[in-house]
């Protein structure tokens, strides 16, 4: 992918908050970004399970409120609310973990603004480990893979997506993305230099190479 890493993870805007939900501690990490398309083609992109898998991971099941999806090789979940071509929230669980994934959409001036807001029950250890770019860098390379497929409605090729987290200009956008998760968690109340660390170690984790 020949893009300017610093220029493509800039288009994405990060927040972190603290929440709560049924009385349990969560964090939620939110990101925000404009697609040059209508909302109409953008809540196809996202809801479509033809076009899904063309910038994301092919997926099944009964999408439809109530439903259960299952991503392939991911998460899975239930189709919690669905207001076309508003938005829509499911359960994301994942190794044995349930969160909770809300998209909305919203008509702009240059296209289509998409929020995606992400809460999961707050676990410190990981916290501390990884901070918010855990989940956040993962949708920022989603979020990438969307922007790309809306700009060409081409398929993306999954093996060169996953590799390119390998190269340089894959690694360069990975670091912004993380140390831009970092710094919204300092603006939630995080130490600093505990962030950027975790900053650091969520970039070695999609950076790596995997262990043979």
């Amino acid at each position: 992918m020949g893009l300017d890493p610093a220029a493509a993870a800039g288009l994405v805007t990060r927040e972190v908050r603290t929440g709560s939900r049924d009385g349990v501690s969560t964090r939620v990490v939110v990101a925000r970004r404009t697609y040059a398309t209508d909302r109409d083609d953008l809540w196809d992109a996202v809801t479509n399970p033809e076009r899904i898998p063309r910038w994301f991971l092919p997926v099944s099941g009964d999408l439809r409120p109530g439903g259960r999806y299952q991503l392939e090789g991911n998460a899975a979940g239930t189709v919690e609310r669905c207001d076309p071509p508003a938005t829509f929230a499911v359960t994301w669980e994942f190794a044995g973990q349930v969160s909770w994934l809300e998209v909305a959409l919203s008509p702009v001036d240059d296209g289509t603004a998409l929020e995606l807001a992400h809460e999961a029950p707050a676990d410190p250890g990981f916290w501390a480990e990884y901070g918010p770019g855990a989940a956040g860098v993962g949708w920022d390379l989603g979020l990438l893979g969307l922007g790309l497929h809306v700009d060409t409605h081409a398929p993306l090729d999954p093996t060169e997506a996953n590799a390119w987290t390998l190269t340089d200009p894959g690694v360069a956008f990975v670091r912004h993305a993380a140390i831009s998760w970092a710094d919204g968690a300092v603006s939630d109340g995080d130490d600093p230099a505990a962030a950027r660390e975790a900053a650091e170690r969520t970039v070695a984790f999609y950076t790596e190479p995997p262990q043979a």
